[in-house]
C-alpha cells in the first residue's frame, strides 16, 4: 500500500509541527490529570495510554494524577450507599473511605498503568500512602449558609506536603507514575483528596513545566458558553467572583490558580472527550482548551 503525495505532505507536516516542541520540552515534567469520559470511553483510554507513552519516548516525563468519581460511585451503589457532596467535595464516612481506596487505589490505578504498559509504557501505579509522599490533614468547610460555622465532611483531606522523592526515583529509572489521590494523615488514616488539587501540587513541588488537566468541558466557558482560550490568572479570580465559574469547576480552577502562580508555568485545561487530546496541546501549534499563564 503507497501513500498519497497529499497524505505524506500532510504527514510530514504534523511530524514537523511537533519538533520544536519535542526539544522545548525534552527532559520536562508534565503533570496530567486524567479524569472525565476520557476514563470510561474504551477508544479515548487507549488513545491516552498511547500518548503518554509517546511522550516518553520522546523525552518528556508524564507523571499521570487520575480522579475516579463515576467507579466510585458505581461501587457505592452497589453496596446501596449513595454519594453525597459538599462544595464539590465528597462526604466521605468511613465506609465510603474503604470503597475510595478500593476503587482508586486499586481497580482504576492498576487498569490504567495496565492501558500504559500494554502500549509499550513501563508505568508504575502508586497512592499517597506509598512512601508517605502525600501528607493531609483532615479539610473542613465553610459552611455557607452558616457563618462561622465548619463543616465536618469524613476523611477528605488537604495536603499538607508532598514529597518528590519517590516520583523522582521513577522518573529517573524511565518509569512512568501514575498517581492515585489518596492521601495519609500523622495517624496513619487514609484520606481521600480531591485530584485535581494534588495534581496542581504535585506540579508545583515537582516544578513541572505544564499542569494539564482533562475534563468532560472544552474548558473554561463563559456565561455564553464560548470557549476562553487565554486566561491569566487575574482574569479566573474575575470569573470566580461573578459566578461564572461554580461547583464541580471550583477545585479545578483551584488548582490551576495556585500551579500558575507557584512557578509552573503552563496550566491546561482540556477537553478528554477528543481523542489524542494530550498530543495535540502539547506538540502542536493548535491547542484543544483553555491556557491559563502563570503571568
Amino acid at each position: 500500500m503507497t501513500i498519497s503525495p497529499t497524505d505524506a505532505r500532510i504527514k510530514a507536516q504534523v511530524l514537523a509541527e511537533a519538533l520544536p516542541y519535542i526539544r522545548r520540552f525534552h527532559g520536562k515534567t508534565i503533570v496530567i490529570k486524567y479524569g472525565g469520559n476520557a476514563m470510561t470511553d474504551e477508544r479515548l483510554k487507549h488513545s491516552f495510554a498511547r500518548d503518554i507513552v509517546l511522550l516518553k519516548l520522546v523525552g518528556l516525563n508524564p507523571v499521570v494524577v487520575h480522579g475516579g468519581g463515576p467507579q466510585i460511585d458505581n461501587m457505592l451503589s452497589r453496596v446501596g450507599k449513595k454519594g453525597e457532596f459538599i462544595q464539590g467535595m465528597r462526604v466521605t464516612d468511613r465506609e465510603t473511605m474503604d470503597v475510595v481506596e478500593m476503587v482508586l487505589g486499586g481497580l482504576v490505578n492498576k487498569d490504567i498503568v495496565n492501558l500504559i504498559n500494554q502500549a509499550g509504557g513501563r508505568a508504575i501505579g502508586l497512592t499517597g500512602k506509598d512512601g508517605a509522599f502525600i501528607r493531609a490533614r483532615k479539610l473542613r468547610v465553610s459552611n455557607k449558609e452558616q457563618a462561622g460555622e465548619m463543616l465536618d465532611i469524613g476523611q477528605v483531606g488537604e495536603i499538607e506536603a508532598i514529597d518528590p522523592e519517590v516520583i523522582a526515583l521513577l522518573e529517573s529509572r524511565e518509569f512512568i507514575p501514575v498517581v492515585a489521590p489518596i492521601g495519609v494523615g500523622p495517624e496513619g488514616d487514609a484520606y481521600n483528596i480531591n485530584a485535581d488539587l494534588v495534581a496542581g501540587k504535585l506540579a508545583v513541588v515537582l516544578r513541572a513545566e505544564k499542569l494539564m488537566l482533562l475534563t468532560n468541558t472544552p474548558g473554561v466557558l463563559d456565561k455564553d458558553g464560548r470557549l476562553l482560550t487565554g486566561l491569566t490568572p487575574r482574569q479566573v479570580d474575575v470569573l470566580i467572583s461573578d459566578g461564572t465559574l461554580h461547583g464541580g469547576m471550583l477545585p479545578k480552577i483551584a488548582s490551576a490558580l495556585d500551579a500558575a502562580r507557584s512557578g509552573v508555568n503552563a496550566v491546561h485545561i482540556i477537553d478528554g472527550r477528543v481523542e489524542n487530546a494530550v498530543l495535540l496541546e502539547i506538540l502542536t501549534d493548535q491547542g484543544v482548551g483553555t491556557l491559563i499563564r502563570s503571568h
